[in-house]
């Protein structure tokens, strides 16, 4: 979906997000770069490209990345190779690993700042959440880049998933996060708002509030 007038009816309940496996064009990138990249990385080099951009481009501030499954299609690939063929090429292993959607939209971007790569357990979005902003809210950082990211499940995988993290598909965001109200803040003041609610959920809180 494109146009911020789209994804506030989303928000409002008008419109729904269909499970499929686009993924999103990527023309500011060469194009050696993004040949090989999965949905999720595609999704997450968008996402914290755009929201750079409307924050007026500044490349040191550090991201965190928060995704329930990460690169999952890729990971069942490799899996795949390694029953069938009992080896893997490294290029395919070093595109699997969790943290690669935001190290490739670091690279893609010119972020020089750090980042990390959040896991939350259960399920929780909001485990995640208070761990992604914990430079902010202990002080040590004014700012932090939120960034939220899954792919779609693939079908063998389907029937196993532990937990129903409330996604309705391939969903990836990404939102300046900081205390002070002169940032540019789309985060909720309140923490405790987040609880409870699933990534998709708290997406919709967000564009409702802005």
């Amino acid at each position: 979906m494109e146009g911020a007038d789209i994804w506030h009816e989303w928000a409002l309940g008008k419109r729904q997000l269909v499970a499929g496996p686009e993924s999103p064009a990527l023309d500011f990138t060469p194009p050696l770069f993004r040949r090989r990249l999965s949905q999720l990385s595609r999704m997450t080099v968008r996402v914290v490209h755009d929201a750079l951009e409307n924050a007026g481009g500044c490349r040191d501030i550090p991201q965190s990345f928060v995704s329930f499954r990460g690169e999952l299609a890729r990971q069942f690939s490799v899996d795949m190779t390694l029953i069938t063929e009992l080896s893997v090429l490294p290029a395919a292993f070093s595109l699997s690993v969790f943290n690669a959607p935001i190290a490739l939209a670091a690279i893609a971007c010119g972020l020089k700042g750090s980042y990390s790569a959040i896991f939350p357990p259960e399920g929780c979005f909001y485990d995640g959440f208070v761990t992604a902003l914990a430079p902010v809210l202990c002080g040590d950082e004014p700012q932090v880049l939120l960034v939220y990211g899954d792919e779609l499940v693939p079908e063998e995988y389907r029937d196993i998933c532990r937990h129903d993290c409330g996604t309705c598909g391939p969903l990836a965001f990404a939102s300046l996060a900081s205390l002070s109200r002169s940032e540019q803040c789309r985060i909720p003041c309140r923490i405790e708002a987040v609880q409870g609610l699933s990534p998709d959920g708290f997406l919709k809180r967000l564009l409702l509030e802005a």
